[in-house]
C-alpha cells in the first residue's frame, strides 16, 4: 500500500519558452532572474532534440508572480538590466 500523500502544490508550470540559437542563454537568464527574486525554477530542454524550445517552469503557486517578474524585466529591457546591476555594486 502506498502511503504517500498526493499533492499538486509542487506541480510545475511553464512560465517562459524560448527557441532558437540563443534559447539556452535566454532560459538561463530567466531562471537567474526568478531565483534572484526568491522563486525556485527549473529549465527543461531536450538535449537530444535541440530544435525543441527551452522552458522555464515554476511551482504553480508562483506562476502569477513569476510571469509578473518576467514581464517587468522584458518591459525594462537592457536599460533596466543595467540599472538593476548598478544597484548591486
Amino acid at each position: 500500500m502506498d502511503l504517500r500523500e498526493e499533492s499538486h502544490d509542487l506541480d510545475l508550470v511553464t512560465v517562459f519558452q524560448s527557441a532558437g540559437t540563443t534559447s539556452d542563454m535566454e532560459a538561463q537568464s530567466v531562471q537567474s532572474l526568478l531565483e534572484a527574486s526568491g522563486i525556485a525554477s527549473v529549465v527543461v530542454n531536450a538535449e537530444m532534440m535541440p530544435n525543441l524550445p527551452e522552458e522555464v517552469r515554476v511551482a504553480k503557486e508562483h506562476v502569477t508572480e513569476a510571469k509578473r517578474i518576467i514581464a517587468a524585466a522584458l518591459a525594462a529591457g537592457p536599460a533596466g538590466a543595467a540599472e538593476a546591476e548598478k544597484l548591486t555594486e
